[in-house]
């Protein structure tokens, strides 16, 4: 089976550094700075669609200033201001060991992914790191998905989606991929449902345990 993993929010918890890097930026605006808590369900959705929401503008360069304020702290505190979350390399090793093929499809830049992949260990049960790209190519789950399955030659069948945001299952659903859940992430449980993925899980032992029934003849 095969098996795309979402990074933040699903993999590790990043929340700590990516509301003081939006707060950051604010500031960086000379606009007003919300608290951590607040920011909290900004975890996840492409950074540009983070900001235009957040200074409610559509204006790129407004948008565009604000992302590369956030980037200046991210690259080099932000993403390791950030921790696996419990289960996800027992999990993973399970997964790998039973014979599934495991890819991280996330929305972040793959210049940051490969690195946080690489700090945490994850590298050995992966295939491949799948980001967007620091213009925003490929920020849209929708499109990521379909490319790493045309990268990777896979068909939709068989292939599953774990993430944590509407935007996994929406983006999974569109491409013809199942879609798993999760909800220890950032994602509220009526965001997530109302997405309707085909599985819902709290842990990875649940994603591991569905996944194995699925794979079933």
């Amino acid at each position: 089976m095969n098996i795309f993993f979402d990074l933040d929010g699903t993999l590790t918890d990043p929340g700590v550094g990516i509301t003081r890097c939006l707060q950051h930026a604010l500031a960086r605006l000379g606009r007003e700075v919300p608290p951590a808590e607040t920011l909290s369900r900004f975890v996840g959705p492409p950074l540009h669609e983070t900001f235009a929401e957040l200074l409610q503008t559509p204006d790129e360069g407004v948008v565009g200033a604000a992302v590369r304020f956030y980037r200046e702290r991210y690259g080099e505190t932000g993403m390791f201001e950030n921790a696996l979350y419990p289960g996800v390399p027992e999990g993973l090793a399970s997964l790998a060991q039973g014979g599934h093929r495991i890819w991280v499809v996330t929305s972040k830049p793959s210049v940051y992914a490969d690195r946080i992949v690489d700090h945490f260990g994850l590298r050995g049960w992966l295939r491949r790191v799948y980001g967007a790209e620091l213009s925003g190519t490929n920020a849209d789950k929708r499109r990521l998905i379909r490319h790493a399955l045309d990268e990777e030659h896979l068909a939709a069948r068989g292939t599953w989606m774990v993430g944590d945001r509407m935007h996994d299952v929406r983006g999974a659903r569109e491409n013809g991929v199942s879609s798993i859940a999760a909800l220890w992430g950032y994602g509220t449980a009526d965001e997530l449902r109302e997405a309707a993925p085909d599985h819902l899980a709290t842990s990875m032992r649940e994603v591991g345990r569905i996944l194995t029934r699925e794979g079933k003849p």
